[in-house]
């Protein structure tokens, strides 16, 4: 028996159901010959700082850097039960051997090596490498796989990569966090996206706007405008002066210009293309395309590559042919789509670009949700775009003279439509709710040197220079993928901050951090995140460090580095960080402190208490004391952690309701509501009834 260890259990259904594995148990599905098991992301986890020394407990100075003398790993908590089902079949009598089925890269590599070494198995495994759930991708890929350990170099990338980031990630939010008094959250690529964002923020801040002016001639379709003017009174007075002239061409050149289609989607374009049509969150998107991968209408979403492999040229041209059939609105129909044009081998890594899979000529996509519909829309039509001609057009610019002075106009005439009509299409068909992008006028009128016209119209026109724009997602994206890249080598297996998969995810921890904010399309640092950036090194905030782990790591995976050399020079790094940053600068010092409002005083270590954006906690650097605001133990009483109840736990450690509500009966009833805190700060809470007649007990 072989058992097969996928990701998500969404693929291990797809794999189970082509290996005819149906029998479903607890936590699996079995069949003749296989056992079809999963993940659910990562199970096992790096151990938490307090599980290494009691010291390491309190938040203070004196223990850092921390620096593990062996690592330690966890079961998360919220897995165990998945993880004991995995254990249990890693050791069953009759499975002889393992089959690795997790995602294709890094991470997934280390989600499965990560079990199967806490589970302490021995057994020999196989490492399945596919792109797609349809069932010929998933039969063609257990016919090529390879024995696990050809991926070692891979996941010791993987191990350098996550110990390296708790290095980095546990030293500077403690040290930040103790030297400011403030709950400070440091990461090695969530730190520089905040860094862009902050000074991105500072550039439209200190812009200085400037007012010019500009004159236009109108002449028979033609708008010709004249070189910027600063003062408004020598506008009026061109104007003034050329009213009534005679005008003459000076110049016209021609040129012909191609515009290649655009390359397939990878991850990163399709989360900013679907921010900028259709306001999709990265993160909205990434779920839509997850959820089309798992229902095999497209092929896996979380990758960095816009090409296809060599030898797709033939199913390339089954999905186009059944994009036509499903989408004739976007069809070239008689057009001969190029597919040499997508395919690259070496461009692909651990995955192919997005493209649909043929199973949308077999699914009702009526029934899709409206998001889920879009983004494969999208997808579509991107092929089709792809696997098309080049659009041609003539570029034309001319220079006119009219009472001494020269102005400009420029303008194009379309030859060839050919990827654009597509584009033309989807927006006809399905781009009612997407935003258009901008297109340059065409059609420019027929002119020749030497041709002049007589009585010109002359207007002027009122400009201001323009401040860098805030960041949508759709630009921090872009910024994220190409942020460090000229120190990035240029074969590194990531470059940006983030990847593909993890980039979505970053902007919503600042979020949720309460370091950015979303208005409406703009990403924003709020005051906190603009603090943070003021406080922190360089080296901490600089992309630069991003790209220089990235070649690092992307030698371990190819076995020209070893995990210990690299991970020293990380060492060293926090401790430096650490020795160079031993006091607070005084001028900093308050700039966490405003604001914050006091609610009481901590039951465990008598500091003050105040009232976060989602919970209440304790402002003591060695304390973590906190009261979350969606507390599930008031909510199945049908209350809620309010400032008043949260003040009367503080000073009296109880609160006496009279309306508390019975979670299986609705009913209401009278009790006190007791708060005693652990030695390690967690807050627990029982019910206390009034006393009751003689021979009844209290109820807990």
């Amino acid at each position: 028996m072989q058992l097969v260890i996928a990701e998500k259990p969404s693929v291990a259904r797809n794999i189970a159901k082509v290996l005819h594995a149906t029998n479903v148990k607890d936590g699996y599905l079995e069949g003749k010959e296989y056992l079809v098991s999963w993940c659910i992301g990562h199970l096992i986890e790096l151990a938490s700082a307090d599980q290494y020394r009691d010291d390491w407990k309190a938040w203070k100075y004196e223990t850092l850097p921390m620096i593990p003398e062996n690592w330690k790993y966890q079961i998360k908590e919220s897995t165990k039960g998945q993880f004991r089902v995995l254990k249990e079949l890693l050791h069953r009598a009759d499975v002889t051997e393992i089959i690795c089925a997790t995602d294709a890269g890094r991470e997934g590599e280390l989600i499965f090596r990560l079990v199967y070494n806490q589970a302490e198995c021995k057994l020999p495994f196989k490492r399945l490498w596919i792109s797609s759930m349809e069932e010929k991708a998933i039969l063609e890929g257990f016919q090529q796989m390879k024995d696990g350990h050809e991926y070692d170099n891979l996941y010791y990338s993987a191990v350098a990569r996550s110990e390296a980031d708790w290095l980095v990630g546990i030293n500077a939010t403690r040290l930040f966090t103790v030297l400011y008094h403030h709950r400070l959250i440091v990461g090695r690529v969530q730190t520089p996206t905040l860094a862009m964002l902050v000074e991105r923020e500072k550039s439209i801040e200190n812009f200085q706007k400037e007012k010019y002016y500009l004159v236009h001639l109108l002449m028979d379709g033609l708008d010709a405008v004249s070189n910027r003017i600063k003062e408004k009174s020598a506008a009026v007075q061109m104007m003034e002066d050329m009213k009534d002239e005679t005008a003459q061409i000076l110049s016209v050149k021609k040129e012909k210009k191609k515009v290649q289609p655009p390359k397939l989607y990878d991850l990163t374009t399709l989360q900013r293309e679907a921010n900028r049509l259709f306001g999709f969150t990265a993160q909205q998107t990434l779920d839509y395309t997850q959820s089309l991968y798992e229902k095999k209408l497209v092929t896996y979403p979380r990758t960095d590559s816009q090409y296809l492999t060599d030898d797709m040229e033939e199913n390339a041209f089954l999905v186009i042919d059944a994009v036509n059939r499903v989408f004739p609105e976007i069809s070239m129909k008689g057009s001969e789509p190029e597919i040499k044009r997508l395919l690259n081998s070496k461009k692909v890594s651990d995955h192919h670009a997005i493209i649909p899979t043929v199973e949308i000529a077999n699914t009702d996509l009526k029934a899709l949700p409206g998001g889920e519909k879009e983004i494969l829309m999208l997808i579509a039509s991107k092929l089709l775009c792809a696997s098309e001609q080049e659009y041609i057009y003539e570029s034309i610019k001319t220079e006119i003279s009219c009472h001494g002075e020269l102005f400009t106009a420029s303008g194009k005439n379309v030859l060839q439509y050919g990827w654009k009509e597509v584009e033309e299409r989807f927006f006809k068909s399905y781009g009612k709710n997407a935003e258009k992008p901008e297109e340059e006028e065409s059609d420019f009128p027929d002119i020749k040197i030497g041709q002049v016209f007589e009585c010109v119209v002359v207007k002027f026109s009122e400009h201001f220079t323009a401040p860098p724009k805030h960041y949508t997602e759709d630009t921090l994206l872009s910024a994220m993928e190409h942020a460090g890249s000229s120190d990035t080598i240029e074969d590194a297996e990531r470059k940006g901050l983030g990847t593909p998969a993890t980039r979505a995810a970053i902007i919503e921890k600042l979020i949720e951090k309460g370091f950015i904010e979303r208005k409406k399309k703009q990403i924003l640092p709020t005051a906190d995140g603009r603090n943070l950036i003021r406080i922190l090194p360089e080296m901490i905030k600089s992309p630069k460090l991003t790209a220089e782990w990235e070649n690092d790591l992307t030698l371990i995976s190819r076995g020209q580095k070893n995990v210990e050399e690299f991970l020293f020079e990380i060492e060293k790094m926090v401790t430096k960080l650490v020795s160079d940053n031993g006091q607070p600068v005084e001028e900093y010092q308050k700039l966490f402190s405003d604001g914050r409002k006091e609610i009481g005083k901590c039951p465990r270590c008598g500091n003050k208490v105040y009232v976060g954006k989602r919970n209440y906690y304790c402002s003591g650097s060695d304390c973590s004391f906190t009261l979350w605001k969606n507390n599930r133990f008031f909510e199945s009483q049908g209350k809620t952690l309010d400032e008043a109840t949260v003040r009367k736990l503080l000073s009296e450690k109880q609160v006496h309701f009279k309306d508390l509500v019975s979670e299986k009966t609705k009913r209401k009833y009278e009790a006190t509501i007791k708060m005693e805190v652990s030695e390690t700060g967690n807050p627990k809470f029982q019910l206390i009834f009034p006393e009751r007649k003689k021979g009844k007990k209290n109820e807990e």
